[in-house]
């Protein structure tokens, strides 16, 4: 019997780990194929292209002379050029000796600093461009509000006034003109707290009054992988019918509610599917970035509102979809360092940074909750493995882009010796910050 109650936490557990190789093996062959095309342009021969480290599982050679392979630990991978003594694009000096000035040119090393710099630069930027066609594709596929607000569906909810009907048009709610669809979530957030709100609708070219739900419900919309919600099992769909005993009608009283617990238990009665659950969960501490910078610390149980009923879409144009790709990346970026900047100065708490076995929890999560969340997951960890990559610390790419600016300024790289001193150090604070990161992973609440 013990055995057996250990097999759902085992394929949780595979789950999870599977969810991560998958995510991680995404971002690293975006980023190494970026090293490895934008080299080949620049006419440095790439000698191997490795998705993995440790003993090579399946190999095989191209007609260019790059040895594909797939090796046993997917957890990162390299591109190897002619003239690489290792991984970490190290110098090879006793072959880079017996090469003429045409091979020499095939190298890393003895490229033109321009190709150098280019092929460096394109590990990052190929993690970037996947987080922009990942954020404008997934904008295309979902598609916007249209105007005039259209409902689309209804979402299940407990009670039997449900007078909306697919095809309705909105024209006001609770006898305030409805705005258009870009304006329309704030104007929901403030009405007041009523369970049933009359709505005035436009079906088939006849204006009518019929009652529904509060247009913005304590419903869960989506749940945040790895959120105090998902702990206690807390799905898409779920209605929060009171809140410590306190009956609640729309998701601003459930948002003002977990606000004021300051981390105490919540116990929830939940609405799903026609079945009323008892849930008790514990809000956590989050420290959530501000869009004008900086950060706001709120009491969070991990679920996102949304409308009691699907408004109608329709497909962005391409520009659109593009500004967003761009601004969800931008956004991204600023946000890491932001947050990056507010642990080390203490504003926030040094627990917000995620190891290993965070992001691989979160991988799993995302991924249960269907491939939307998993591949949104994806790019949101490809933008901060690109810009991971740019800081300057040696043995990540801008490190050596740094060699590259040194080189540029003065005539000369850096010497073999000083090389090897940096690299070692480099290496030493990115085990150290990988250290701490598992130390958040295994002690952090």
């Amino acid at each position: 019997m013990e055995l057996i109650g250990l097999i759902p936490s085992f394929g949780g557990f595979i789950y999870t780990v599977g969810a991560f190789i998958v995510a991680l093996s995404v971002i690293v062959a975006v980023h190494e194929y970026g090293h490895y095309i934008v080299g080949r342009w620049s006419g440095i021969h790439p000698e191997v292209f490795s998705l993995g480290f440790g003993p090579v599982l399946y190999s095989r050679t191209d007609r260019r002379g790059t040895r594909w392979q797939i090796a046993a630990l997917p957890f990162g991978g390299y591109v190897k050029f002619m003239g690489d003594a290792d991984a970490a694009s190290g110098k090879d000096g006793s072959t880079m000796s017996r090469l003429s000035p045409e091979e020499l040119r095939r190298t890393m090393h003895g490229a033109p600093l321009w190709a150098r710099s280019a092929t460096v630069a394109a590990g990052p930027a190929f993690n970037f461009a996947l987080s922009f066609l990942v954020f404008a594709a997934v904008l295309m596929v979902r598609g916007v509000a249209s105007d005039p607000l259209t409902v689309d569906s209804l979402r299940e909810m407990p009670g039997e006034v449900q007078e909306l009907r697919p095809g309705d048009q909105v024209l006001s709610i609770g006898g305030s003109p409805a705005p258009g669809a870009e304006d329309f979530g704030e104007f929901v957030r403030n009405m007041p707290a009523e369970g049933i709100v009359t709505y005035t609708v436009r079906r088939d070219g006849s204006e009518l009054s019929v009652s529904a739900p509060h247009p913005y419900p304590p419903i869960a919309a989506g749940v945040t992988p790895g959120s105090a919600a998902m702990d206690v099992g807390m799905t898409q769909g779920d209605v929060v019918l009171s809140v410590n005993g306190d009956p609640i009608q729309t998701f601003s009283e459930l948002r003002d509610k977990v606000g004021e617990s300051e981390g105490k238990p919540l116990e929830l009665e939940v609405w799903r599917a026609g079945e009323v659950l008892d849930i008790v969960l514990v809000p956590r501490r989050t420290d959530l970035p501000l869009p004008e910078g900086g950060f706001e610390t709120r009491y969070l149980i991990g679920i996102t509102g949304g409308l009691y009923f699907e408004p109608s879409t329709e497909t962005p144009s391409l520009w659109a979809a593009a500004g967003y790709g761009v601004s969800q990346t931008i956004y991204i970026v600023q946000s890491s360092l932001s947050g990056l900047y507010h642990m080390a100065v203490g504003a926030i708490s040094s627990c917000n940074l995620s190891g290993p076995i965070g992001i691989a929890e979160t991988s799993g999560a995302a991924a249960s909750q269907g491939w939307t969340s998993f591949i949104w997951f994806i790019a949101v960890l490809s933008t901060a493995v690109g810009l991971l990559n740019l800081f300057p610390i040696p043995v990540l790419d801008g490190g050596h882009l740094v060699f590259h600016a040194y080189e540029a300024v003065t005539g000369r790289p850096p010497g073999d010796r000083a090389l090897r001193v940096l690299m070692a150090a480099g290496l030493t604070v990115l085990l150290s910050l990988m250290a701490f990161a598992l130390t958040n992973d295994l002690f952090c609440p």
